[in-house]
């Protein structure tokens, strides 16, 4: 009887035992609390009660929909949407399978430093200090390179040769992931044009930095963030693409949580044909006597490869502390051979003589950079916090090229250029009450570039190097930085950010061939203000100050001319200063119905600008048995700028299928300054517009058409007419949207190219320029264990931004 008692009662604990292990299934509808709408990529996440960590979730679908098994037990549950108040059921107890029902989430203002526009999935999001562009949305650089990225982001413009300009402005901070990167390297146009598109999470356009931001870049910062998920266990996707003119890459993204580590991984190899030409028609004053002609064809045929990787781990020490390292490494090559015919014409235009200059040019860049970050909250208070970060960097190039003059080698040029970076950062950041916050830090920028240049002439079949052009220049800059910074809110209607940056520069120029050595000392103070007030829940209005500044850049300063071709020559001024800069930037928000609307006017005033001018040397170089004049290009600072703009980008989705983004710049620029004699001053007026239409077509084929118009500017020797460009793209998810495939039109109608005249007293040039032709491009994308366009449980790592909310 005993015997079969405790058999009872061990069936009856196996049995219970049973029924605790066993699956339910947990159900239910995630919507908008206020347009009913479902919520697609809500997370809703069950969490242990002893050890606070996560067990299981899952995400809704396009209907907001979601059901998830769990095995049964008690939970504390919560259900969140990016830029919502989390819903939360503690202590559930799960033992059958449950329905949930709707569960209506409230936008969270106060919880964000900024705006998001509902539901959207536009590429655009818009904030009151800042516009996110998400580039895994945007079908239009599948397959492209970053370049390509920034080209389409408001407020931003890239033009033929890859500048990047933010409002106009080409003297803009490129960061990634808060900070300065291998990734970029020595070359910032080449490397963005090799990185994949695929490997970018989102770019910040950061256009009123507050003083925890380094003052360089008189523009502003454009803030790159990689791609990066602590979602627990494995997940990435993987991205194929090829394409006429031949181009073909792979790239890939991965991270596998586990326990307290999460590794993560961004790589991708890219091959690219870029052909181009241009052509360059001057003519030449000769005083009484009758002008003279010089026409340059070029072509350019380019091969490039290149390789990047960036590798980390994080290590969670516990709930509020923890450490991250990584590794990145950069190697690319390029091929760049450029054809040159340049001819000769008479009065009449008649042909006199006529010259090919080849230049084949052989390209190496290698970058590693190793970076550790040190992160801790206090009381596990997110606002209360201390990061420490350590980097070094490394990068090295090498160009050459043998130049063969009409069939025979002319000259050997080769360029050697070696750069070590080191980077101390520290911040610290405190509440103080509930609604203020304070913030001091330190940032030591510690750089070295040298830079080793020979150009050897061909002698009677010996090649002898020029010793009036070689050079090998040693450039240091030293910059240490500390700042501070308080914001507060009034009344949960006005906000307030005050900061104060001091930067103290030490510059030295070692020009070793001639033996001449210069030192450059400057302390800058650099105050910011940003307020905010909120006229009503759906508009805001936020003004921005900052003073910021533009240092000379090695290449810059060294007194040593490079050639370009036989004629033209760039020679730096190792007498330019820094130029300085106040910028105020008033901007309006207003979310109505269907639309939203961010606008700014923007005024800001330089000192010691820096401009390029060209000047006749009075020296002649032999150009087919004649003498041609040698044209000099060189900075100098002129006296001051202003610049007066005005910006808006209205989103409107009319539909969940159509989504419209269009952004406008209009900007006034006027130079006042005389150099040598001469008035370089000049007013400009240009302006630059954009129009992104994304349509969902019938079997859920997204189509979307990207317009982009550059209108045309001015200065004191230069016209440039305006440039027109069209971006083509189809999409179609597969695989019940585990994969996508998208095809795409890179300039559609072949436009994109720079027209420009330059005029002096003494010559007229009229130049076409085309960087790349027009082009195809296929992309194929396989996501694992991750969902299309997936939202993440938190404002991911910034890596610079402002935690703090001081807008409402």
């Amino acid at each position: 009887m005993k015997l079969k008692f405790h058999l009872l009662i061990l069936t009856f604990l196996i049995s219970a035992l049973g029924i605790a292990q066993q699956d339910i299934t947990v159900s239910g509808t995630v919507i908008d609390s206020e347009d009913k709408i479902p919520l697609e990529y809500a997370t809703i996440s069950f969490f242990s009660i002893k050890e606070n960590k996560v067990i299981t979730g899952g995400i809704t679908n396009e209907k907001g929909i979601f059901e998830i098994s769990v095995p049964s037990g008690t939970y504390n549950v919560s259900v969140e949407y990016l830029s919502y108040k989390t819903k939360n059921y503690n202590n559930k107890t799960l033992t059958k399978d449950i329905n949930l029902g709707t569960v209506s989430l409230e936008l969270n203002l106060e919880a964000l430093d900024a705006v998001e526009v509902i539901a959207e999935k536009t590429t655009v999001e818009i904030k009151l200090d800042k516009k996110i562009y998400n580039v895994g949305r945007d079908l239009t650089v599948r397959g492209g390179t970053v370049s390509d990225v920034l080209d389409n982001v408001p407020s931003v413009s890239v033009d033929v040769e890859g500048t990047v300009a933010l409002r106009g402005n080409e003297n803009v901070t490129i960061l990634i992931n808060g900070k300065p990167s291998g990734l970029v390297g020595l070359n910032s146009t080449d490397a963005l044009r090799q990185l994949p598109a695929e490997s970018i999470e989102r770019v910040e356009v950061i256009t009123s930095p507050s003083a925890r931001y380094d003052a360089e870049g008189t523009a502003g910062i454009l803030n790159i963030i990689l791609r990066r998920s602590k979602l627990q266990g494995l997940n990435g996707a993987v991205t194929l693409n090829a394409g006429d003119p031949t181009q073909a890459g792979v790239s890939g993204n991965v991270n596998y949580r586990t326990g307290d580590f999460n590794f993560f991984n961004t790589s991708g190899y890219r091959y690219r044909e870029s052909p181009g030409n241009a052509t360059t028609q001057t003519e030449y004053f000769n005083g009484d006597d009758p002008s003279t002609f010089f026409d340059e064809f070029r072509e350019f045929d380019r091969k490039s490869q290149g390789f990047n990787t960036n590798l980390g781990v994080e290590w969670y020490i516990n709930e509020t502390t923890s450490v991250t390292t990584s590794f990145v490494y950069r190697d690319s090559d390029e091929n760049n051979d450029a054809t040159n015919i340049i001819r000769e014409l008479d009065s009449n235009r008649n042909l006199i003589n006529e010259s090919i200059r080849l230049d084949p040019e052989d390209e190496t860049d290698v970058t590693r950079q190793y970076a550790i970050n040190y992160d801790k909250q206090f009381n596990g208070d997110s606002q209360h916090r201390l990061t420490i970060d350590f980097q070094f960097e490394d990068n090295a190039e090498e160009e050459k090229s043998i130049i063969a003059q009409d069939g025979d080698a002319a000259e050997r040029v080769r360029t050697v250029e070696h750069q070590d970076e080191v980077l101390l950062q520290l911040d610290y950041t405190r509440p103080i009450g509930e609604k203020s916050n304070f913030e001091f830090g330190y940032r030591g920028n510690f750089e070295e570039t040298d830079t080793d240049y020979t150009l050897e002439f061909n002698e009677d079949g010996t090649f002898v190097l020029d010793e009036n052009v070689s050079n090998n220049l040693v450039f240091r800059q030293y910059v240490n930085a500390l700042y501070t910074q308080f914001g507060s809110k009034i009344k949960d209607k006005f906000s307030y950010l005050l900061g104060l940056r001091m930067e103290q520069s030490r510059v030295t120029i070692n020009q070793i061939t001639s033996n001449d050595f210069q030192r450059k000392n400057y302390t800058g103070l650099f105050p910011t203000v940003n307020l905010g007030y909120e006229i009503t829940e759906k508009q805001s209005l936020t003004l921005g100050y900052n003073r910021r500044i533009r240092r000379p850049r090695s290449r810059f300063i060294n007194p040593f001319p490079s050639r370009s071709s036989a004629t033209n020559i760039f020679q730096g001024n190792p007498d330019i200063d820094p130029s300085y800069s106040n910028t105020f930037d008033l901007g309006y928000l207003n979310r109505f119905g269907k639309m939203t609307l961010n606008s700014s006017i923007y005024y800001q005033r330089a000192t010691d600008v820096f401009t390029f001018v060209s000047l006749d040397t009075g020296e002649t170089t032999i150009v087919g048995g004649t003498e041609v004049p040698i044209i000099q290009r060189t900075p100098i600072n002129l006296a001051t700028n202003d610049r007066y703009g005005f910006e808006f980008t209205l989103t409107y989705r009319p539909s969940n299928k159509w989504n419209v983004n269009a952004n406008l710049n209009l900007f006034k620029s006027i130079t006042e300054g005389i150099y040598e004699g001469t008035d370089f001053g000049a007013e400009n007026f240009s302006w630059f517009a954009r129009i992104n239409n994304k349509y969902t077509l019938p079997g859920k084929i997204d189509w979307q058409t990207r317009i982009f118009y550059r209108g045309p500017s001015e200065d004191a020797q230069n016209k440039n007419k305006g440039i027109f460009s069209t971006d083509l793209a189809f999409s179609k998810d597969l695989f019940k949207e585990q994969a996508s495939i998208a095809v795409n039109v890179s300039d559609l109608f072949n436009s994109r190219k720079r027209q420009s005249t330059a005029t002096t007293d003494t010559f007229v040039n009229e130049s076409e320029f085309q960087w790349r032709q027009r082009s195809f491009n296929v992309t194929f994308t396989y996501r694992f264990n991750q969902q299309k366009r997936q939202q993440r449980n938190n404002n991911g790592d910034s890596g610079g931004g402002d935690d703090f909310d001081f807008e409402g």
